[in-house]
């Protein structure tokens, strides 16, 4: 039995990318047939598996043999320096190319060109937007603008202070120049800010305030729908956060159907008479895939896998599409979030060779992305943790959740890492002291280092499960009740289950087969709605004994028979997954992801834990 908890700390909330509204901008000349062919080359091969960055420099400096006009000049220099930057150690000829293209008339590059431009010369862009934000305070919508800009600049350095003293600052101006819209925008990235920096006492009172602007706002309906999707994200978010998955649902549904109306709206946009509301926060389409997200969120922790299966795949299918036409960097994170939590649906149900393929798409895509890999790399080695716990790799496991705990800061993803590790230690059954030298640092009872209400919960399971182990039965179900009230309370379907099973499994070695009894059918009802296989398999096993030793002969039969299909269910799959050549990343606890596996000849670990 693994303890994979419901909480799901494996997300952390994108600052977005404000643009300017589309009808504000300039319209381009249509670019030369030339130049539209090598740029397509130049993509191809920078999105290849694995990219093929040489070719891809070949092609876009290759244009400059066409002697462009000036303006495709400076964002060709742009694009290269980008890639250089990106995908090779060569940072002086990157730096090269992007201070051409600064030079090349900074003034006449379009919107989108000039914000690359600023992140990617993040120390040069800084002082340069300061001064900038000092001497356009008559003029409204750059002055939002650069805030913005320099905040997002903050965020990207992990400067989460400085970005929250601007946003703030940015808050108060649009107060002043009358955009309560704008006002709404600022506050409403401040409050993700603060969540992020886990200020929940902050949090509250700010989006109190925001949602009284929301509602108060008259407007343009897609701004205004915009903001109350943006506004409930971010509860949806700080409920998640704290492990209240019952308590969001009003939330979420509000949520859900905001995002319906938002898709029944035209994009026919009359221009804002104040320039200072000249923004808006996402694409609708990205909407769509960020509410998919939340609702995976929320059914994962609330163990309803089937249907965080359904919305994974309605958001994947949709971020397929919109990558075709849009390479924004947010399309790719949101797509990393989501494989994480479908990753950890495919481990409970018994799906871990699919798990184990997913997993390695997350490395391609963060091969793709030094940004990405940096931002995931520790929910990547949990991942890979946690899948070693489900094929009994334990050496593997401990090197996994080891390697995580040294790459994040999150309090909740560190939380959840250690509650996993220390069931690692109690399965290996001879690590005492590393042992409690962990379970003191997330004691239930004591000083719990995060406030979420699940991760709480599971800390109680964990310490039930070693009671259990080393024969401490009462022990065990003082904590083990503990976590039952606290996930009764809270839907935490997964956990009740855990608890249930565990208690009836306790119940049974006391010799008391009635009330084990009590406990395990619901708890295989539970797992099957869920479903969780290695519960299903737990249970199967109890009710076998159970039924035996109350004399049921026809029921022990049945549940001995659902045992086996349960086993052979898992054995095959436990094959499947160890044969792939992906199992050898469980060996990869350093750098970059590898980009090839070596073939496996058959299965390196042992199946005794399935049977």
């Amino acid at each position: 039995m693994n303890a994979h908890t419901n909480s799901s700390p494996l997300i952390l909330i994108t600052v977005p990318v404000f643009v300017a509204n589309p009808a504000n901008l300039e319209q381009s000349s249509a670019p030369e047939s030339w130049y539209l062919a090598l740029l397509g080359f130049a993509e191809h091969f920078r999105t290849s598996s694995p990219p093929k960055i040489r070719l891809c420099v070949h092609c876009l400096q290759a244009v400059f043999q066409f002697k462009p006009p000036q303006r495709v000049e400076a964002r060709t220099h742009l694009q290269l320096g980008s890639v250089l930057y990106h995908h090779t150690k060569n940072s002086e000829l990157a730096r090269s190319h992007l201070e051409k293209a600064v030079r090349e008339s900074l003034g006449k590059l379009d919107d989108g060109t000039r914000d690359a431009l600023v992140e990617n010369l993040v120390d040069s862009a800084k002082p340069l937007l300061r001064k900038a934000i000092q001497i356009s305070q008559q003029t409204p919508y750059w002055h939002c603008r650069l805030l913005f800009q320099l905040a997002q600049l903050h965020t990207l350095e992990k400067d989460l202070v400085s970005a929250c003293d601007l946003l703030g600052v940015g808050a108060e101006y649009a107060r002043v120049v009358g955009s309560e819209y704008t006002r709404a925008l600022f506050l409403l990235s401040k409050g993700m800010l603060l969540l992020m920096e886990r200020k929940l006492g902050e949090v509250h009172p700010l989006l109190t305030l925001c949602g009284t602007i929301v509602e108060n706002w008259q407007g343009n309906p897609i701004q205004k729908e915009s903001l109350r999707v943006f506004f409930l994200v971010l509860q949806v978010t700080h409920y998640l956060d704290a492990g209240q998955v019952k308590s969001v649902k009003p939330c979420l549904k509000q949520l859900q159907q905001c995002i319906q109306t938002i898709s029944t709206l035209h994009d026919d946009e009359i221009l804002p008479s104040n320039p200072a509301d000249l923004f808006h926060w996402l694409p609708k389409e990205h909407m769509c895939v960020l509410v998919y997200l939340v609702t995976v969120m929320h059914s994962m922790q609330a163990g309803y896998l089937e249907k965080a299966q359904k919305y994974t795949d309605k958001a994947l299918m949709q971020l397929e599409k919109l990558k075709m036409l849009d390479s924004s960097p947010i399309l790719s994170t949101f797509q990393v979030i989501l494989l994480e939590h479908i990753i950890m649906c495919r481990l409970v149900t018994g799906h871990k060779a699919t798990a184990l393929q997913e997993i390695s798409q997350v490395c391609q895509l963060c091969q793709q992305s030094p940004r990405l890999f940096t931002n995931h790399a520790a929910q990547l080695h949990t991942l890979l943790g946690l899948y070693c716990i489900s094929v009994n790799c334990m050496d593997n496991a401990e090197a996994q959740f080891t390697a995580a705990l040294r790459l994040t800061t999150h309090q909740e993803l560190w939380a959840f890492i250690v509650t996993n590790l220390a069931s690692v230690y109690i399965r290996e059954g001879n690590r005492h002291q590393e042992l409690y030298s962990l379970l003191e640092r997330i004691n239930p009872d004591h000083n719990f280092p995060v406030s979420s209400h699940c991760l709480r919960a599971a800390a109680f399971y964990i310490r039930g499960l070693l009671s259990f182990f080393q024969g401490r039965y009462n022990e065990a179900k003082r904590f083990l009740r503990e976590t039952l009230k606290m996930s009764n309370a809270e839907d935490l379907n997964r956990l009740t289950a855990c608890s249930l099973v565990l208690l009836g499994h306790i119940f049974y070695v006391l010799g008391n087969h009635r009330e084990s009894n009590n406990m395990v059918v619901p708890a295989m009802q539970l797992a099957s709605k869920i479903p969780d296989m290695s519960v299903q398999l737990w249970s199967s096993a109890l009710l076998k004994d159970l039924n035996k030793a109350l004399g049921n002969t026809i029921d022990a039969h049945e549940a001995a028979q659902m045992h086996q299909n349960f086993s052979q269910q898992l054995l095959q799959d436990h094959i499947a997954a160890c044969s792939l050549p992906e199992h050898n990343l469980i060996s990869w606890t350093d750098g970059p992801p590898p980009g090839q596996f070596q073939a496996q000849n058959g299965p390196t670990t042992s199946l005794a834990s399935l049977l």
